[in-house]
């Protein structure tokens, strides 16, 4: 099976959740592929030391970036922790990425709760990310199992 790839994100005021996640699923997270907007990743590199492919940082277009890999199936989930109490001067292109992120039918995190809910589905069930089409068809089967 590919490695799916997962996106960080996380404003100033969340980051240090972001950290506390990754240090919490490091072991699991080795098996993934990690992309974050610019100061996410750095600090999941160096706090975290896990890999991870670095992108503009987000107020810099980094989350368009990541858009873009969502459309091109290139990140299969997201983790977003979004400060709900302060506005950004990107919003936009905060709502675009999770506009995309609902097209593309991609999970997307935007605390912990939800966070640690899309981690459990990456390392307990990725084959319902291993295609867009598939999503419904696998949790058909989970339905018709647990009948």
């Amino acid at each position: 099976m590919e490695r799916l790839a997962l996106a960080l994100i996380a404003h100033d005021s969340e980051k240090e959740d972001v950290i506390l996640l990754m240090k919490a699923h490091r072991k699991e997270l080795t098996e993934l592929d990690l992309v974050a907007t610019r100061g996410t990743g750095q600090l999941v590199q160096s706090r975290v030391n896990l890999p991870v492919t670095l992108m503009q940082s987000g107020s810099r277009g980094g989350a368009q970036q990541i858009g873009a890999l969502v459309a091109n199936s290139d990140v299969r989930a997201v983790i977003f922790l979004r400060d709900p109490l302060v506005a950004q001067p990107h919003e936009p292109d905060i709502s675009a990425l999770l506009r995309v992120c609902d097209v593309y039918d991609v999970p997307l995190a935007t605390n912990l709760a939800t966070a640690e809910a899309v981690l459990h589905l990456l390392f307990e069930h990725p084959e319902a990310l291993s295609g867009h089409h598939l999503v419904a068809e696998f949790f058909e089967e989970m339905a018709a199992v647990n009948e």
